[in-house]
């Protein structure tokens, strides 16, 4: 191929990238994404912060939710978007920011692994939470004496390193999941919790902690490990172990079936925190109720589908093979569409089914189970 042909396909290939990276901002959830800088010794760093704020001009609680680390390169994860929590604060009259760290996504930088020191890494990561918590604690509209602080994956162990920060305003923690799996790294299990315990000792506000037993990344000896030396260094934390759930425990927080094991506990902890806790009655429209599950079918039993033709089976198997948060939609012409990724996946699917049949779709699962029930 000759160069100029070769420098065609890379430049069509970026942007074809670009776009399919590229997400709307949903007007509906006032969503808008601002660049954050973040002073370092040497230079500077812009990091790409989501908020999500009500109607109004505040001043609003704060709620800043930290995203995990997905395999691979981090600069091509995609902004992270966590619509059924957004959902969950915002009827509760929160704002939300949603911060991407140095080197995810398009806050630029380096992700800095820290390599093995697992607590190190941690540190690090708050550290990008405080930045941009200080540019947001700036804001007319954000109440700075009442801050939340939640994380999933990683994003739940950045979240408990940044409670060692003890900065102004946060009232407690709320950790999904939380911590680094590492399986380069020696003994990387009783590194996190020792890692856990030295958080412990730093941290004065109270915590929330959710783990299950089907957790593909961090097993019961991890999880209850960390929450003894943490607690046992004097940090206060509460264990919600919810036993197992769908085919990893590890998504409960990132899937809508995950709401009513999750929301009743933060509800409880924000009460308990003097923070805001019931839904404003303005705003309660914005909670999307979660899709029952209806067991039409085993979630793996293609030939159940109804309506759609070989090719449509053959979409459900794609869907198939992708991991939660996600869902297929069908219509009674046959036409269907998926999506993953993002808790709107619903939404997604319904529109790219839409797209497809110029008709009316309808869920016929989602995540792990069947919503499908067949027309009265």
């Amino acid at each position: 191929m000759p160069g100029s042909i070769r420098w065609f396909a890379l430049l069509a290939f970026l942007l074809a990238a670009a776009c399919a990276g590229a997400q709307e901002l949903d007007a509906s959830l006032n969503e808008s994404v601002v660049m954050v800088g973040k002073k370092l010794l040497l230079g500077s760093v812009d990091l790409e912060t989501t908020l999500y704020k009500p109607a109004g001009d505040g001043p609003f609680p704060i709620v800043v939710i930290n995203h995990g680390k997905a395999p691979g390169d981090p600069r091509f994860q995609s902004r992270y978007r966590p619509v059924v929590a957004v959902r969950y604060f915002l009827a509760r009259g929160y704002a939300v920011v949603v911060p991407m760290r140095q080197g995810f996504a398009h806050s630029t930088g380096t992700y800095n692994s820290v390599q093995c020191n697992v607590g190190s890494n941690g540190l690090v990561q708050a550290e990008d939470v405080r930045a941009v918590l200080d540019y947001v604690t700036a804001q007319a509209w954000a109440d700075r004496t009442r801050v939340l602080v939640v994380g999933q994956s990683h994003g739940g162990w950045t979240t408990l390193a940044f409670g060692t920060l003890d900065y102004p305003g946060v009232k407690g923690l709320v950790n999904f999941a939380g911590g680094l799996r590492n399986e380069s790294c020696t003994a990387w299990k009783d590194g996190l919790i020792g890692a856990a315990g030295g958080y412990g000792r730093d941290t004065h506000v109270p915590s929330l902690w959710f783990y299950g037993d089907n957790d593909s990344y961090f097993d019961a000896y991890t999880f209850r490990g960390m929450l003894e030396k943490y607690t046992a260094a004097g940090g206060p934390a509460r264990l919600v172990a919810f036993g197992t759930f769908g085919s990893d425990s590890h998504l409960l927080f990132g899937v809508r079936a995950g709401a009513p094991i999750w929301q009743p506990e933060v509800t409880r902890f924000l009460a308990a925190l003097g923070l805001p806790s019931a839904p404003l009655a303005e705003t309660d429209a914005v909670v999307i109720p979660i899709p029952p599950r209806s067991d039409f079918a085993a979630i793996g039993d293609d030939a159940k589908v109804p309506y759609v033709r070989d090719g449509g089976r053959t979409g459900y198997r794609v869907f198939l093979g992708k991991r939660p948060p996600r869902a297929f939609a069908i219509a009674p012409n046959g036409g269907w569409g998926w999506a993953a990724g993002g808790e709107d996946a619903p939404e997604r699917a319904l529109a790219n089914c839409s797209r497809r049949a110029a008709a009316a779709c309808r869920l016929y699962a989602v995540d792990d189970y069947t919503v499908w029930k067949d027309a009265p």
